[in-house]
């Protein structure tokens, strides 16, 4: 039976303000042995009496996660054997799925590791890189089919295969899912995905027709001085997050301000899959001054973008060519408003934009590399936002997510595989071959590091001293790792 975790209320809001588990995570993902109901009336009268332990009533009435599989550790084997070998292991099954708050899912699919124990959205496409490069198209076709059925089912992709997760999404990475399994099964993927590629841009667009100077954002768009509309992280829920729930609550606490507005901001920045970074931070280094929704980002708008384009392929492949001209004005007005908004004359470099404010972030970010993944800048922009990754991201294990240390694990001196992938493809792309093949190497060779030294593949690494583990954030660093794994093998030998 799936839940959502408000049906335990007010036994929910005991066990995460109580701390009586390390991981905020963990009782959000325990399933319940009965009725919700049946075990709040439990709860009531046990409540009631002298030395009454919450954490036991717990593990007496629902069943618990299971620690991290040791498979994940390498047993000695070579690199890429481990990696090709731990897709099954990572892989779970519709007949695995238990209930609580899990999201059942109808194909198979596969798990980041360690506290995540379902499929997350952005995740998926990293990790098809890896698939691929194992031949495991089989599991790329389930995890599309899952997403495609999802988008169905709900009108987007959320967050993760949890009832937490339905307030909001992650970055649109569908498409590129579709173009992925296309480049291997044929250009007729495309059309054969088109219901669901339009579907999820209309839930990101959703409400553009309603927007004008007085009433300029809604949900995920927003209307621009000059009347082009871009888009926003958001979640539509404005309370602490189910599996971060006494974190969220001091954070606003602290804040002192408007704390349904602070709760929104960090479901947002969660939205972003950056959760958490100065890049989302007014004062660009406490979580209280967050923003996120007061942003907008350019990667976001650069893959919002690339739904465009895609769409725009697709129909001219039907016999109406309206829609083809539709998504043709769509695409060039959306990569017009990047240049316009996001790109820094001053600073040669793309930033998020400030649409509260009328003015441009000055927090530098791994995001700028996204506009050459989809081929938006120019020439010239691409030698300069390349000089800079040289300059200031490059080190050696590879590239630092932003420039500040703040404690969070989406900035220095943390790497991240995808953005890795991101910056890698994107030098690519305008023949910088040679600084692309440096964060190749450099990346490649801290993975191949840490796992000689530990038999494991890592969620995040610390790219700036590649002596130490990566740290920061709400949990520590996990093994496992899915997009780690194929972001690896993705990147191949050279």
């Amino acid at each position: 039976m799936t839940i959502s975790i408000e049906q335990l209320s007010p036994l929910y809001e005991a066990v995460q303000s109580g701390e009586i588990f390390p991981d905020s995570k963990f009782f959000t993902d325990c399933v319940p042995k009965s009725a919700p109901e049946a075990i709040l009336a439990a709860y009531e009268e046990a409540s009631k009496q002298p030395g009454f332990d919450l954490k036991i009533f717990v593990v007496a009435h629902f069943d618990c996660p299971q620690n991290p599989d040791t498979a994940y550790q390498s047993g000695e084997r070579p690199i890429r054997q481990h990696l090709d070998q731990l897709w099954s292991v990572l892989q779970r099954h519709p007949d695995d799925q238990q209930g609580g708050t899990l999201i059942p899912l109808p194909f198979p699919y596969i798990v980041p590791g360690g506290r995540f124990r379902e499929v997350y959205y952005w995740d998926s496409y990293f990790t098809m890189l890896g698939l691929q490069a194992s031949g495991r198209t089989d599991i790329i076709q389930g995890m599309v089919d899952n997403f495609a059925w999802l988008i169905d089912e709900l009108g987007f992709i959320p967050n993760g295969n949890r009832t937490y997760y339905l307030g909001r999404s992650q970055p649109p990475f569908f498409v590129l899912m579709v173009q992925l399994l296309a480049s291997i099964k044929g250009a007729s993927v495309l059309l054969q995905y088109r219901p669901q590629i339009e579907k999820e841009y209309a839930f990101w667009m959703e409400g553009e027709n309603r927007l004008n100077a007085e009433e300029n954002t809604h949900r995920r768009v927003v209307q621009l001085p000059d009347g082009c509309i871009l888009n926003r992280y958001w979640d539509d829920r404005d309370t602490p997050r189910p599996e971060a729930y006494i974190e969220d609550v001091h954070i606003a606490e602290r804040s002192g301000r408007d704390k349904a507005t602070v709760y929104r901001h960090i479901r947002a920045a969660a939205e972003s899959g950056w959760d958490f970074s100065s890049r989302w931070f007014a004062d660009g280094q406490r979580m209280e001054s967050i923003q996120t929704t007061d942003l907008i980002p350019v990667d976001l708008n650069c893959l919002l973008y690339c739904i465009e384009k895609t769409l725009l392929q697709i129909h001219r492949q039907l016999p109406d060519r309206t829609a083809a001209d539709i998504y043709k004005e769509k695409a060039r007005l959306r990569k017009h408003a990047i240049q316009q908004y996001c790109w820094d004359e001053a600073a040669g470099f793309y930033m998020d934009y400030n649409h509260v404010n009328n003015s441009k972030s000055n927090s530098w970010t791994l995001a700028a590399t996204f506009p050459l993944f989809f081929q938006i800048a120019e020439n010239e922009q691409a030698a300069w936002v390349a000089g800079h990754i040289e300059s200031k991201f490059l080190h050696p294990g590879g590239l630092a997510t932003t420039l500040v240390r703040t404690g969070q694990q989406w900035d220095a001196p943390n790497g991240w595989a995808p953005l890795q992938w991101m910056a890698y493809r994107g030098l690519l792309q305008y023949g910088h071959t040679a600084l692309a093949d440096q964060v190749r190497q450099n990346w490649r060779s801290l993975n191949e590091k840490t796992y000689a030294e530990t038999g494991k593949m890592m969620e995040k690494y610390n790219v700036m001293d590649t002596g130490l583990k990566a740290g920061g954030g709400e949990y520590p660093n996990q093994d496992g790792f899915g997009w780690t794994n194929g972001v690896y093998l993705g990147m191949g030998d050279g």
